[in-house]
Order: structure tokens, then sequence, then C-alpha cells
């Protein structure tokens, strides 16, 4: 969550120098609701100490209205197809949802 808070933090900054912008908070989506827990939480526990530095500027940016978090599913989510090992149910939906076509395939 944090490099991604980080390059829309970027890409905001690089609109802004091209004389573009956006007022809207960007949307980031997370599947795992912990992480959205202890980023959303202003109490830290004794197991969140080592990533404290990256819950600050989550929290940061959530608070400054910048980035809005939601939770997506496992099911749907779709960079799942770049990181893990996926059985023929979970990758053909995936691939219909990205537009990919065999061009192999006959029409």
């Amino acid at each position: 969550m944090t490099e991604a808070c980080c390059e829309l933090t970027w890409l905001r900054y690089l609109l802004r120098d091209l004389g573009l912008t956006h007022h809207e908070s960007a949307m980031l989506f997370c599947d795992n609701k912990t992480a959205l827990h202890i980023a959303a939480n202003p109490v830290f526990h004794e197991r969140t100490r080592h990533i404290e530095m990256d819950c600050h500027y989550i929290r940061d940016k959530i608070q400054d209205g910048s980035v809005i978090t939601r939770y997506v599913s496992s099911a749907h989510q779709l960079t799942d197809i770049l990181t893990k090992p996926l059985g023929k149910e979970n990758f053909v939906p995936i691939i219909r949802k990205l537009g990919v076509q065999d061009i192999h395939s006959p029409t």
C-alpha cells in the first residue's frame, strides 16, 4: 500500500507540474483487511511496530483526502494473475476481465 501511495503522490505532482489539477481522491484497493484496518486506525499495537513509518505515511494520505482505501476480495483481485500461480478456474475469468484474447483460437 505504501508503494502505491508513493506512486499516486508522484502522479499527482506530475500532473500539477504539467498544469493539470486533479482534486478527486485516488482509490486504493487492497485485499488485506488487516492492512486496511491498521492504516485507518490511529492506535498502534505491539505487532505493528516494524511497519510504523509506512502506516504513518498511508494514514496521512487518508486523512488529507488524497487517498481513499477500499477492500477488494481476492476473487476479484486482477493483479493476482501477475503475482500468483493460478489454476484454470481462476485464470480464465481474470484474462476475460483484462480483455486478453487468444490470437490462435479459431473464430
